[in-house]
């Protein structure tokens, strides 16, 4: 780890500022699906499976406002928008690619774990 005191007060050290950006339990879902192009908001809400629209749109304010996502409406009618990830987003999400990696090689260890947590409730 870097220098643990940031400067920034606000943070503790890098991994919370991070931590801070992808909160939530949608948000690296949507930037896993955003990282394949620009997508509409019908095609995100079929990928990102069982989020509710006022929190995939809840999500994606937050992600807009915070530089990571961008959203292009082009002013049609029908109403035609789409979302994709800005620079600095890209550059969030190659830093999430290990997780995903660590996800994949342990999905099994990580399913066993959860029936193990539902079991003992």
């Amino acid at each position: 780890m870097a220098n643990e005191k940031s400067e920034n007060p606000r943070f503790i050290c890098g991994l919370h500022a991070t931590l801070h950006v992808i909160s939530g339990k949608w948000k690296p879902l949507i930037l896993f699906f955003l990282d394949k192009g620009p997508t509409r908001y019908g095609e995100l809400k079929r990928s990102v499976r069982g989020v509710s629209d006022k929190m995939l749109i809840q999500q994606l304010k937050e992600l807009e406002s915070d530089g990571i996502v961008q959203r292009t409406d082009y002013g049609e009618i029908p109403l035609r928008v789409d979302y994709s990830l800005t620079p600095f987003g890209a550059s969030l999400v190659r830093a999430m690619e290990p997780l995903c990696g660590w996800g994949e090689e342990h999905e099994e260890d990580i399913a066993a774990a959860m029936d193990r947590r539902k079991t003992s409730r």
